[in-house]
Protein backbone atom coordinates (compact mmCIF):
# COMPACT_ATOMS: atom_id res chain seq x y z
CA UNK A 1 0.00 0.00 0.00
CA UNK A 2 1.50 3.27 -0.87
CA UNK A 3 1.70 5.66 2.05
CA UNK A 4 0.41 8.86 0.05
CA UNK A 5 -2.82 6.95 -1.09
CA UNK A 6 -3.89 7.69 2.11
CA UNK A 7 -5.13 10.90 3.01
CA UNK A 8 -5.33 12.32 6.49
CA UNK A 9 -7.92 14.88 7.53
CA UNK A 10 -6.81 17.23 10.11
CA UNK A 11 -9.03 17.73 13.24
CA UNK A 12 -9.41 19.48 15.98
CA UNK A 13 -10.52 18.73 19.50
CA UNK A 14 -12.42 20.87 21.61
CA UNK A 15 -13.18 19.93 25.23
CA UNK A 16 -17.47 20.81 25.87
CA UNK A 17 -19.97 20.54 28.13
CA UNK A 18 -23.79 19.99 27.40
CA UNK A 19 -26.19 20.10 30.17
CA UNK A 20 -29.43 18.09 29.91
CA UNK A 21 -32.48 17.79 32.52
CA UNK A 22 -30.75 15.30 34.39
CA UNK A 23 -27.00 14.62 33.58
CA UNK A 24 -23.91 17.00 32.65
CA UNK A 25 -22.34 15.48 29.60
CA UNK A 26 -18.23 16.68 29.58
CA UNK A 27 -16.24 15.14 26.35
CA UNK A 28 -14.35 15.93 23.60
CA UNK A 29 -15.60 17.28 20.11
CA UNK A 30 -13.71 16.86 17.13
CA UNK A 31 -14.11 19.56 14.66
CA UNK A 32 -11.92 20.68 11.42
CA UNK A 33 -9.46 22.63 12.04
CA UNK A 34 -10.55 25.79 10.26
CA UNK A 35 -13.12 27.15 7.69
CA UNK A 36 -16.59 25.37 7.21
CA UNK A 37 -18.30 24.56 9.86
CA UNK A 38 -15.37 24.60 11.74
CA UNK A 39 -16.42 26.42 14.83
CA UNK A 40 -18.17 24.60 17.86
CA UNK A 41 -21.61 25.99 17.19
CA UNK A 42 -22.05 25.11 14.02
CA UNK A 43 -21.56 21.33 14.56
CA UNK A 44 -24.78 22.26 17.10
CA UNK A 45 -26.78 24.45 14.21
CA UNK A 46 -26.40 21.55 11.83
CA UNK A 47 -30.11 20.63 11.15
CA UNK A 48 -28.97 17.50 9.02
CA UNK A 49 -27.26 16.17 12.68
CA UNK A 50 -29.72 15.15 15.69
CA UNK A 51 -26.58 13.42 17.67
CA UNK A 52 -23.55 14.85 18.46
CA UNK A 53 -20.22 12.34 18.79
CA UNK A 54 -18.41 12.61 22.00
CA UNK A 55 -15.43 10.83 23.06
CA UNK A 56 -13.42 11.03 26.71
CA UNK A 57 -17.03 11.30 28.40
CA UNK A 58 -17.76 11.89 31.88
CA UNK A 59 -21.42 12.20 32.79
CA UNK A 60 -22.46 13.19 36.33
CA UNK A 61 -25.97 13.20 37.25
CA UNK A 62 -27.51 16.41 38.42
CA UNK A 63 -29.88 14.69 40.86
CA UNK A 64 -27.52 12.36 42.81
CA UNK A 65 -24.04 13.93 41.57
CA UNK A 66 -22.91 10.06 40.67
CA UNK A 67 -20.19 10.06 37.73
CA UNK A 68 -19.16 7.77 35.04
CA UNK A 69 -17.24 7.85 32.41
CA UNK A 70 -17.37 6.23 28.86
CA UNK A 71 -14.98 6.17 26.26
CA UNK A 72 -17.76 7.73 23.32
CA UNK A 73 -21.37 8.45 23.43
CA UNK A 74 -23.74 9.67 21.02
CA UNK A 75 -25.49 12.61 22.94
CA UNK A 76 -29.05 13.59 21.25
CA UNK A 77 -29.03 17.48 20.57
CA UNK A 78 -32.95 17.44 21.36
CA UNK A 79 -31.99 16.90 25.01
CA UNK A 80 -29.33 19.58 25.35
CA UNK A 81 -30.47 22.42 27.25
CA UNK A 82 -27.16 24.36 27.52
CA UNK A 83 -24.09 23.77 25.79
CA UNK A 84 -20.09 25.88 25.90
CA UNK A 85 -17.05 24.58 25.75
CA UNK A 86 -14.86 24.27 28.85
CA UNK A 87 -11.30 25.94 29.26
CA UNK A 88 -8.31 24.45 29.56
CA UNK A 89 -9.74 21.50 26.98
CA UNK A 90 -7.86 18.98 24.97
Amino acid sequence: MQEDAVEQIERRVERTAFETDRQLVVGDVTLPPAGYQSRFSDSLNRGDLEFVPLTNVEITSLIDGTVSERPFVVLSKRHVRIAYPVDGGA
